[in-house]
């Protein structure tokens, strides 16, 4: 879990330079240029002063789980999402998963039923991802926080130059990730990606208003025959039935 400085994301902001975040090693290395940019300054004050206004998801202490779940020396596979989910109890600072105990979302649910289908997979009984990011699948959102009830709500307010710094770091990494972008919105990173090590694997996105141009695209098993080819351990994408089990 990460620990973060005084002020960070806090109830109160001011013209005060904005703390930063105490990320894993390699992630502090690859991203120290962002944190001194103004641009992040003037995001984290903009943050702060959401949050004294009224909930903001993530929690604060949730905001960077994607990036200290997956240590950038570990990630072997990014799938990108857009935003956090923006009701309560949700969002848990990683792209398409849920707290334990929260109902899985439809697009995850979606995502359950190709992984069925595509690597026979069983569906557990809670939308906890964080067993594959353990595994190096960073599952970053490209915004990363949301005000409650408002989806988007904190787009263009500075995360995107961020986690666009992130899709960078992890490009230039000398061995094979697997980039996964599903909708037209996460599709548009692919500029990003121009290693030649790498593979892009592209799809509609999974929730319901695309799934039927998501299911049978069977990204899975894509991604684990990309990184066998490369040598590198394939992603058991098998889930714990029980969330933390």
């Amino acid at each position: 879990m990460t620990d973060f400085q005084p002020g960070l994301f806090g109830s109160e902001a001011d013209t005060a330079p904005a703390s930063v975040p105490d990320l894993s090693a390699s992630w502090q290395r690859a991203l120290a240029a962002e944190f001194a940019q103004p641009y992040f300054q003037t995001l984290m004050r903009f943050v702060a002063a959401e949050r004294a206004a009224g909930p903001v998801f993530p929690a604060p202490e949730d905001v960077f789980n994607a990036l200290n779940l997956t240590p950038l020396d570990e990630v072997k596979v990014l799938i990108l999402g857009q935003d956090p989910y923006h009701g309560a109890g949700q969002a848990q600072g990683l792209a398409f998963s849920v707290r334990p105990g929260v109902r899985v979302p439809p697009s995850l649910q979606n995502i359950y039923k190709e992984l069925r289908d595509d690597v026979g997979f069983s569906v557990p009984r809670h939308g906890d991802l964080r067993p594959w990011a353990a595994q190096g699948v960073l599952l970053l959102n490209a915004v990363l926080t949301v005000r409650q009830a408002e989806a988007n709500s904190h787009a263009g307010k500075g995360w995107e130059p961020f986690t666009d710094a992130v899709i960078k770091a992890v490009n230039a990494k000398p061995e094979r990730v697997v980039f996964v972008l599903w909708g037209a919105y996460a599709r548009k990173k692919a500029k990003l990606i121009t290693g030649p090590q790498h593979v892009i694997i592209e799809s509609a996105h999974p929730s319901p208003l695309s799934v039927t141009r998501f299911m049978g695209t069977k990204p899975f098993s894509q991604v684990n025959v990309a990184l066998t080819a490369a040598g590198r351990t394939p992603i058991d994408w098998q889930l714990p039935m029980q969330a933390g089990g």
